[in-house]
């Protein structure tokens, strides 16, 4: 079935969005890592919503819509907001050990866990061949973890590596969250109550263990929230306009940045388990995004899959 003009040229706005997006996430998990090395994972998590806060104020000010802040559905932004606490703790504690391009190979078990996570909280339906991509997304996992054998101490079955596999299960409940609250919540209460819950309940768990905050970090600081900041109106733009199924897989794009940042800043490179896992699960997500597009395209054709 032939693309309208029209949707073909928002799928295009909305792959060049999501691949800006991609490269601000990366430089702010950069930023992150670097930050690490000093501060608490807590107390990164509450600096990342407190230095994002301002900019997320003025965005909402600038479109006139704080009327729709706080006629929201409470009990899944609490919800969401701790979900993005111990998101943010954990992946900087994955980040803190592992090499950028490591931890996003383990993190990209979120599509295939959003996925899985559908079924009962959302009461979607998934097809059985997308329940073995899943399972083979797994399996690249464990290939990337090494989990066996003399490669036990050399793999990351480390508190980095189960750190980030809870962030990634993090990311996706929080995700699965947001989409509950998106059927009648606006996008602007969504990120204002994440980084306000963040900044407060952050602040508040890192409290006892706070490192005072050195002035020569200040620029890391501003790059955290800039970064940040651009990253979401980015991504909320990249699936404003476009199809879902068109946009998603150039999140994958997230590797290169790993890679290259890991390159030019830490000197370091994974090992072939790494990249196996990688190209497992990789390739198991965008099956998971061709097979929903072709589910898509023959429902809107009246035909049966």
């Amino acid at each position: 079935m032939a693309i309208p003009r029209s949707l073909a040229s928002g799928n295009l706005r909305s792959i060049v969005f999501m691949l800006m997006a991609v490269g601000f996430f990366a430089l702010m998990d950069a930023v992150l890592k670097a930050l690490s090395a000093r501060y608490p994972p807590l107390q990164i998590a509450a600096l990342r919503g407190m230095t994002a806060l301002p900019l997320v104020v003025l965005y909402i000010t600038w479109r006139g819509k704080w009327h729709t802040v706080t006629r929201i559905r409470w009990p899944l932004h609490v919800l969401r907001g701790l979900l993005g606490i111990g998101m943010i703790a954990l992946f900087t504690m994955g980040v803190r050990e592992l090499p950028l391009s490591s931890a996003y190979t383990l993190f990209f078990i979120a599509p295939l866990l959003i996925t899985a996570l559908s079924v009962p909280v959302l009461k979607e339906s998934v097809p059985a061949t997308h329940w073995w991509a899943i399972a083979l997304g797994f399996v690249g996992i464990l290939i990337a973890l090494r989990p066996s054998g003399s490669d036990l101490q050399a793999g990351f079955v480390t508190v980095g590596g189960i750190a980030t596999l809870g962030a990634a299960l993090g990311y996706a409940v929080t995700a699965i969250t947001g989409r509950l609250a998106s059927r009648t919540d606006s996008s602007e209460s969504l990120v204002f109550s994440l980084m306000l819950f963040m900044s407060i309940g952050a602040g508040l768990l890192a409290l006892p263990h706070w490192v005072a905050v050195q002035r020569s970090d200040a620029m890391l600081l501003v790059a955290l929230a800039c970064t940040g900041f651009g990253g979401q109106l980015s991504i909320t733009e990249a699936f404003r306009h476009g199809q879902a199924s068109a946009v998603a897989p150039f999140e994958y794009s997230a590797l290169a940045w790993g890679l290259g940042l890991d390159w030019l800043i830490w000197h370091t490179l994974p090992g072939p388990s790494t990249w196996l896992g990688a190209v497992i699960v990789i390739g198991s997500g965008l099956y998971l995004v061709r097979r929903e597009k072709r589910i898509t395209e023959v429902h809107a054709n009246g035909d049966h899959p």
